[in-house]
């Protein structure tokens, strides 16, 4: 596959570059391509949880144990102490521990996930590959004209770069609709949760001799 090579301003080069069609090209009917992308997001949305959610139980209540009321005859059901879950202010029943959400998944297939996110991404025509570029300072009104140029200004945008660049980083990450991510660490979840990719020439190569 080959798609243009923009400038920074926006404008068409002439050049063009070769998507691997091994990355950006895949046949989405063979395989179960939805349930691969389910399993990898479902890990990377997991991997992410810290898992220190916690509820006090009734033994954790700092309260009389004394017995409230009689057994029977009160009208009404048996409560015990204050720390009752029946109770305002008494315990949770079957409340949150903490756990672990890490899960495991096999690399081949995590590579694929990444690969099916790509194509289809690729498929609605929202990856444009522009010329290698980098700030020689911080600036996010730098970054905002690059994103006007590409009218993706107030879209979901992902930038791929080949390498990290902190001076685009920093002015990137200023913006809360877009999202600065080296090549090698792309994952299907980042992929196909953003409106629009941009990814420079250097990051083209490294996906297609890495992916």
């Amino acid at each position: 596959m080959e798609v243009a090579v923009y400038n920074i301003k926006g404008e068409d080069t002439g050049r063009k570059v070769t998507l691997n069609d091994e990355v950006f090209a895949r046949d989405l009917t063979e395989g179960n391509a939805d349930h691969t992308l389910y399993l990898d997001i479902k890990q990377y949305l997991g991997n992410q949880r810290q898992g220190t959610h916690k509820s006090k139980e009734r033994s954790e209540i700092a309260g009389s144990t004394r017995k409230l009321g009689r057994q029977k005859g009160g009208g009404g059901a048996r409560r015990g102490d204050i720390n009752s879950p029946l109770l305002k202010g008494g315990g949770r029943v079957f409340g949150p521990r903490p756990r672990d959400y890490r899960t495991k998944l096999n690399k081949k297939m995590k590579q694929l996930a990444r690969k099916i996110a790509l194509t289809s991404k690729a498929n609605k025509g929202v990856v444009m590959v522009v010329e290698n570029f980098n700030f020689d300072k911080p600036c996010t009104k730098d970054w905002m004209k690059i994103a006007k140029s590409f009218k993706v200004n107030e879209k979901k945008t992902l930038l791929v770069m080949n390498d990290l660049d902190k001076n685009l980083l920093l002015s990137v990450r200023n913006v809360p609709n877009a999202l600065m991510v080296q090549a090698m660490d792309l994952n299907a979840y980042t992929v196909l949760n953003t409106e629009a990719i941009l990814m420079t020439e250097g990051s083209v190569e490294v996906i297609n001799e890495n992916f």
